[in-house]
């Protein structure tokens, strides 16, 4: 029965895009972690829904925000409008969006190579890939960037498969993809897709014609969608919004040094193979035996795929601030040509690097799992939901060890080992966590009768004021105030919420003061491991918690 499970997983793609969004949901749906871009995008939606002006972006103070176009905000919004404001809506089509990422790359090896195996290592590969991933997990602009440009490289791949008798699909593909993706991020996708369209008017394999190219309809509705938003801007704000645009896209991003330049190079070479480990180990065999072959079949493509990621990795190392997520537009066609490697070696699947990290996987799984167990129970915080969590992991992994151990499908058992890992740290996570300050905040607000519509200041670390500002939804005006600089605004406003330090330094004499919310302090956790051993777990409710603090004129 279980080989015949694990057999399916191999045999098509939807069942691992839908472990792949089941398994990683529990940890991506909720503020586990919150990534400190995130802010920008939810504190917008948000302000969008409020004044009912869906094309300026905000910040959480107040400001106007013109770095980045519109389409993240609105992908933000999306879910918001449909599911009603909260962590689960303000991440939920990114979560998709990586889901998408992996069928797009089934779809690319199935296109260009048409073997099974192909397709399914990709499969695997694509949804195993820590960045594409944590990417899925977070409400910023990276994951919709390597979405819409996959979506762009699926259309390349069928010009380059089918040359210049290729369905004008393909060049409806190809077009839209860098016009939506234009619409996320700005001159990454321009960049990307001017390099895949000179490509395939000059490459010497299967070169595509310039009036192949030119097709008006598809050309047409992407300057309209990738321009729509900045012409919009123009219109209501003039040529002074494009300074901060242009910063962000040039002045910032960009570096100069060439020692920097040759630091981020050589990082992002270094990233760019290691994070395909320990897939990249026997597609590296493959070439070492086969490197005629790899030369000779595919070549226009494989080409494709060589050019474009020199070429992200070239732009990479320009920027001033290097993030590995700046690689991500290509992992998922790197993803494709790496199956075809593999599916080229003789052992395949069956090497010793993919069988140990498998080990390694399925271990980790199972230390979580017990330490989640451990934490749970020490901390009297064992629910029926914990419960069924550990019971949902647990038949997971003894199915997964039951496989590894009569070597069943390698590539499902480490791709779901990895997916099942995101799964297994949720049961662990959720208790230093969650409920996370602004669910705490909110049910504080409402617990005091809080007339709605009610301005509220917040003085703080801004990630705490943008998960408290999604708790609170519409019904209350949240306004981030400077640390530094907040006297002075303070008499604009009758609520305040802050941290520990912005507390000590006001007269709170003039203030009630309660406390809104608590949190485990991540560094303590090793000490709140001891003490339920030694059992002075109580201790630690209070030694180990960051507070946020609700203060009202009196």
């Amino acid at each position: 029965m279980i080989n015949n499970f694990s057999s399916t997983l191999q045999n098509r793609a939807w069942p691992i895009i839908t472990l792949f969004i089941l398994l990683v949901a529990p940890f991506a749906l909720q503020f586990h972690l919150h990534y400190p871009d995130e802010m920008y995008y939810t504190d917008a939606a948000i302000k969008m829904m409020q004044n009912g002006d869906y094309l300026t972006t905000y910040l959480g103070s107040g400001e106007l925000r013109f770095k980045k176009p519109i389409l993240t905000y609105w992908t933000a919004l999306a879910g918001f409008k449909i599911f009603g404001i909260s962590a689960f809506s303000s991440r939920i089509f990114f979560l998709l969006s990586g889901a998408a990422i992996v069928f797009l790359v089934h779809r690319i090896a199935h296109l260009i190579f048409n073997q099974k195996n192909i397709s399914q290592i990709a499969t695997c590969i694509a949804a195993s890939h820590g960045l594409i991933i944590f990417s899925s997990t977070r409400s910023i602009p990276d994951i919709l960037l390597a979405l819409f440009m996959t979506v762009s490289a699926l259309g390349v791949t069928g010009l380059i498969k089918y040359g210049n008798e290729a369905a004008k699909k393909y060049l409806w593909m190809f077009y839209i993809g860098i016009g939506l993706a234009f619409e996320v991020k700005g001159l990454p996708a321009a960049a990307l897709g001017g390099i895949a369209l000179i490509y395939l008017l000059v490459n010497p394999w299967q070169r595509i014609s310039w009036k192949k190219m030119a097709h008006l309809p598809s050309i047409l509705t992407m300057l309209i969608i990738g321009l729509f938003w900045f012409w919009a801007m123009y219109i209501k704000f003039g040529p002074t919004y494009l300074n901060s645009f242009i910063k962000d896209q040039v002045g910032i991003r960009v570096g100069s040094k060439l020692l920097l330049i040759g630091t981020n190079f050589g990082l992002a070479v270094v990233l760019y193979f290691a994070m395909f480990f320990p897939w990249i180990v026997p597609g590296i065999q493959a070439i070492k035996k086969q490197l005629s072959k790899v030369t000779n079949i595919n070549t226009a493509f494989f080409g494709f795929v060589i050019t474009w990621s020199i070429s992200m990795i070239l732009m990479t190392s320009m920027v001033s601030v290097f993030y590995e997520r700046y690689l991500l537009p290509v992992l998922p066609l790197s993803a494709a040509a790496l199956a075809w490697l593999i599916a080229q070696n003789p052992k395949g699947l069956k090497n010793k690097t993919i069988k140990w990290t498998s080990c390694v996987f399925l271990c980790l799984n199972l230390i979580v799992i017990l330490t989640a167990l451990y934490l749970n129970l020490g901390l009297g915080t064992f629910t029926f939901l914990t419960a069924l969590g550990v019971m949902i992991s647990t038949a997971i992994l003894i199915a997964l060890y039951i496989s590894f151990k009569k070597s069943w499908q390698p590539a499902t058992v480490l791709t779901t080992a990895i997916l099942l890992l995101f799964f297994s740290l949720s049961l662990f996570t959720k208790v230093i966590s969650l409920p996370d300050q602004g669910v705490q905040t909110a049910k504080h607000i409402q617990s005091i009768g809080l007339p709605e519509g009610s301005k509220i200041a917040f003085i703080g670390n801004l990630h705490t004021s943008s998960k408290i500002r999604i708790a609170l939804g519409t019904s209350y005006s949240l306004v981030n105030l400077s640390k530094v600089a907040y006297q002075d605004q303070l008499a604009a406003f009758d609520y305040l919420i802050c941290d520990e330090n912005t507390k000590q330094d006001l007269k709170t004499k003039d203030y009630k003061v309660e406390v809104a919310s608590t949190n485990w302090n991540a560094k303590y956790i090793p000490d709140i491991l001891l003490s339920i051993l030694e059992g002075s777990q109580d201790t630690w409710r209070e030694k180990g918690v960051k507070k946020y603090y609700w203060l009202e004129k009196q």
